[in-house]
Order: C-alpha cells, then structure tokens, then sequence
C-alpha cells in the first residue's frame, strides 16, 4: 500500500536525469516535549542540495543543509542570546561535517515529494542514535567556500564560530579542498586546565563548550513498491519515504564561557 504520508512523483528513467527540479515542503511535527512546529524542507536538484529548517522547543532556529555534490553536511544554529546576562539578541553557530551516502535521500527524490495531508502531525518512524561529535577544527568563513559554496549563505552570521572534525578535513584535504581554510582549535592535551563550560565558574574562561540539536523529521530513505505487468515481468518503482529522527551532541573550544551560557550545571 502507498504511504499515508507523502508520495513521490514518477522518477526520470534511468539514464535521463530530467530537468533540474527545485520543490519546498512544509511539514507539521511534533517536538520531544509535546510542542507542535513547522519544518520547512527545500531542495534544488540543479545544485544536488537540500535544506530543513525548523524552530526548536527554546526557540532556537535550526537549520541542515546537505551538499550532496561536495559530500559536505551544515548544521546552523541561530540561538536566542540572553540579553540579561550581556549576549547578543542572538548567536549564530556553524557544525560542517561529513555527509554519507544514504543519510538522507536524494536531492531529486526530496524534490519531487508532495504531501496528501498537510495539517498532519508527522512523527519520526525511526529514530536514529545521538551522534556525540568532538569539532577540533576552525573553519576559515572567507575561504569556506571552496569547501561548500552553501558556507557563505548559510553560515553568514556565524563568521568566527564555524567548526568540523580533523577526521573529516582529512577526509576532504584527499579530494584537493585547500587546507590552509583550517585551524586546528585548542585542546585538553594543550591547556591542563581546560575544563567543560558548565563546570566552568568564570565566565570569561576558556573552555569546551557543548551544544545538542535534533533534527525531528527528515525523509532518510526511500521505499519501493513492486508491480507486475500484463506478462507477469515484476518491476520495482519509488513508491514513498521513510522518515528518521537524528539528535546531535557537538564540542568545541570556546574563548570565553559568556559564548556559552546554555551549557551550565543544572
């Protein structure tokens, strides 16, 4: 039986791509606490792209861009400062990690979903495990380009706070990406007395900071149907999605703990 939820358009043949396809989604979803909120979904066949955004129970504003093309993944987070404590209105944040093959589905495929229900209230139906990822890199924002084109416009309000993983620039310097975009952040190893930002007690200290986000709905996979033709030949076509929950746990060096207040003993 086709899905409830979404169905996909008939996909090209094999061997013709189609014209480039450019297509936004909105999907109502349900977050961990109860709360009801809009995820906004877009994809560009043309630039192989895809970005979901969504406004967290807290506030925060989230967004993931996948650049299929360079095999580069970008979490922005835009979150509300506290005006109280002498933060900006808001902090903008940068994660650049490596995207896999199959983590999320294919530009083409996002760009030909369509919904049956909108006013539906979508959950995940599978949750994926908490990624814990350690970002010991800087990103440089005026060269990050040559990484992403996506890095200018989506990490625009977070210029100094853009970090990845070694593993990954290792990944991404054997592809020929210029590694003079990168600088390698201070470390435990480093500085002895480098503590965790919520064990922290001077807010003007360096520290590492810790920032979780969830991506609470996203079309991970594609599902087939099958269908059998006058003489009996068994053929199989897109017929649907499955969709997944992701949570993501980051670390990275910060200057000062006043960069990160949310992360505090509780």
């Amino acid at each position: 039986a086709l899905p409830a939820l979404l169905w996909l358009a008939l996909a090209p043949l094999p061997g013709s791509p189609g014209p480039a396809a450019r297509a936004e989604l909105r999907v109502r979803v349900r977050l961990p606490g109860g709360q009801v909120t809009e995820e906004s979904l877009q994809a560009d066949s043309g630039s192989d792209c895809i970005s979901l955004e969504l406004r967290t129970a807290d506030g925060a504003l989230v967004t993931l861009t996948a650049d299929f093309r360079q095999e580069v993944k970008i979490f922005r987070a835009l979150i509300l400062g506290e005006l109280e404590r002498g933060q900006s209105q808001f902090q903008a944040l940068c994660f650049v990690t490596r995207l896999h093959r199959n983590e999320i589905i294919p530009s083409e495929s996002m760009a030909k979903l369509r919904q049956k229900n909108p006013r539906t209230v979508r959950q995940a139906e599978e949750v994926r495990g908490l990624e814990h990822l350690s970002m010991d890199v800087a990103v440089n924002f005026s060269k990050g380009a040559q990484l992403s084109s996506h890095i200018h416009n989506v990490c625009a309000e977070a210029k100094e706070a853009i970090y990845t993983r070694e593993e990954d620039v290792k990944f991404w310097l054997e592809k020929g990406v210029d590694g003079s975009m990168f600088e390698v952040l201070p470390q435990t190893s480093d500085l002895p007395d480098l503590q965790r930002c919520r064990l922290c007690g001077d807010r003007w200290k360096p520290c590492i900071c810790s920032y979780s986000l969830s991506i609470e709905w996203y079309p991970c996979m594609l599902k087939y149907c099958k269908s059998r033709d006058a003489g009996g030949k068994v053929s199989s076509y897109k017929c649907g999605i499955r969709s997944c929950q992701k949570g993501y746990t980051f670390d990275y060096y910060v200057p000062q703990k006043q960069l990160c207040l949310w992360d505090e003993e509780t």
